[in-house]
């Protein structure tokens, strides 16, 4: 399934069959019928929309008649956090979650997926904005793991996670201030939040989790790739859940 999709018509066509559309670039200014149809199908789907200068629209086209729209399209269908939840629920274990916060580099969403579907967790959340979606590289890096684990995009990671917690489910984020890693309980129902590596997990976020969990490191750099310190951490979780 192609991760881009280009010129009126085909945008167009794209929302009206059902396509998972996560974001749409538009010519800014652009006010002729057509344009606004696609404008009112991306409202209606509740799709992102990013109005832009001729210039991105330029950089961003792959086939050099954009017509003022592009559009990109998920790899995979989204599942929701419910989703999730019912897949613990029928392995009659307690719910492992990843939640990423503006994880935007596609290869890094991809490798924690493949890293979510290996460490045994039921599903990874994301936001719907300042994240990358479930583009073709996204599906690639993760190996083929997200056709395997379910992904869900969520309006607002904190009050997601609130709601979660409303049904047992305990919250660790990876954050350099925080415990080791090794000195947590993370056992039973639990999402692992981790951040990008620019700011890392944000404020609001952080608040929201009952554990912060650092990473030991001895090296002369003072961050670990986001990908791989997820991987670090769940590990960590699949560890302390072998010896419950």
């Amino acid at each position: 399934m192609s991760e881009q999709i280009e010129g009126r018509n085909a945008v167009l066509e794209a929302f009206r069959s059902g396509r998972c559309v996560d974001k749409v670039f538009i010519l800014d200014g652009c006010q002729d019928g057509p344009v606004r149809t696609i404008a009112r199908e991306a409202r209606r789907k509740d799709t992102i929309i990013h109005y832009v200068s001729r210039e991105r629209l330029d950089s961003l086209s792959e086939t050099n008649a954009h017509q003022g729209v592009i559009a990109q399209v998920a790899a995979h269908e989204y599942s929701t956090v419910e989703d999730i939840l019912a897949k613990a629920e029928e392995k009659g274990e307690a719910p492992f979650i990843f939640l990423l916060d503006d994880i935007e580099d596609p290869h890094n969403l991809g490798a924690i997926i493949r890293t979510a579907n290996l460490s045994g967790a039921h599903g990874v959340i994301i936001p719907k904005r300042h994240a990358a979606g479930l583009t073709a590289t996204v599906a690639k890096t993760s190996a083929g793991a997200l056709y395997y684990t379910p992904v869900a995009k969520v309006t607002n990671l904190a009050r997601t996670i609130e709601e979660l917690k409303e049904k047992g489910i305990w919250f660790v984020c990876a954050d350099m201030g925080g415990e080791k890693m090794y000195d947590l309980n993370l056992t039973g129902p639990i999402g692992m939040v981790v951040g990008n590596e620019g700011e890392g997990v944000s404020r609001l976020v952080r608040e929201k989790c009952d554990f912060v969990a650092s990473i030991p490191m001895k090296g002369d750099i003072d961050s670990l790739n986001a990908s791989v310190a997820a991987g670090v951490l769940a590990y960590e979780i699949v560890r302390q859940r072998l010896h419950v």
